[in-house]
């Protein structure tokens, strides 16, 4: 007796429902790609550009009011990122060491300040008393100092066979020795899944900008685009391109360096995304 095939009704609403999403999120990209080449000002929605050209990115680059903050965001992403994985993998390291007297009293109290902290005021005037106000470094120490992806690493680490570390002891390396040669080959899913975040992380930074920088010389891009979008502080276009187009070529500069990077960390990432949730 034949039995009727079952009509694959999720499987087509599955499918109609991300075309969907694919849609509502390309549809908007595609308007502020076009809009970023077209030299001629215009509103609605429009599949090619009037009037191509690549003057509002001449006017991104070229232009010290947009070039500067763009170079200052690059260099507090690949600083802040460095500093960040030093810190967390360093850090992660030093809590999976089971013989080191007071292991459980400092993972204990990195805990306690995911829970706990001193509140924006008393923070400031720790930074200001400090003389880190108006200074790269504040945005760059600030977010590298993040528990939860020291948590998330040092789980990852504790999930690398006891065996490798006793082999390497009595091979004779060093704990520091063990750490570059056993440890950091063996993260590279780590590492790349959380340095993505923290390099996203820097390169999105507004708040700290906006709390400890005053002097507009040391704005990162994200702080500068948002003048530009809001009106309050508009570059001069150069090569005929209009204020709208100026615009949106930032919003795509913002955009692009991640869209380029996903997909050769993807691998890494996917790997990544489940550090520490799955134990033997």
């Amino acid at each position: 007796m034949k039995t009727k095939k079952k009509f694959p009704v999720f499987r087509i609403v599955n499918g109609l429902v991300f075309i969907l999403l694919a849609l509502i999120i390309i549809i908007p990209m595609w308007k502020i790609l076009v809009d970023s080449f077209d030299l001629k000002t215009a509103y609605g929605m429009k599949m090619w550009p009037e009037k191509f050209g690549l003057a509002g990115y001449v006017s991104v680059f070229r232009n010290p009011t947009l070039s500067r903050p763009l170079v200052i965001s690059f260099i507090t992403t690949i600083l802040g990122t460095l500093l960040a994985l030093t810190l967390s993998t360093l850090g992660a390291y030093v809590l999976i060491q089971w013989e080191m007297p007071g292991r459980t009293f400092f993972a204990n109290f990195l805990l306690f300040t995911m829970i706990f902290n001193g509140g924006m005021i008393p923070t400031y005037l720790v930074l200001s008393s400090l003389k880190l106000t108006n200074t790269l470094l504040v945005v760059i120490l600030f977010p590298a100092l993040n528990v939860y992806n020291l948590v998330l690493m040092r789980n990852f680490f504790e999930g690398i066979p006891q065996s490798l570390f006793e082999s390497a002891t009595l091979d004779g390396c060093s704990p520091m020795q063990t750490f570059i040669r056993i440890v950091l080959p063996m993260s590279k899913a780590a590492l790349a899944s959380i340095g993505l975040m923290y390099a996203v992380t820097y390169w999105n930074d507004y708040t700290h900008y906006k709390l400890y920088i005053t002097d507009s010389k040391w704005y990162n891009f994200q702080m500068k685009l948002r003048s530009v979008i809001m009106g309050s502080d508009l570059p001069q276009s150069t090569g005929g391109a209009t204020e709208n187009t100026v615009k949106n070529a930032a919003i795509i500069v913002v955009i692009i360096p991640f869209m380029i990077l996903y997909p050769f960390l993807q691998k890494y990432f996917v790997k990544g995304v489940n550090i520490g949730a799955v134990k033997e």
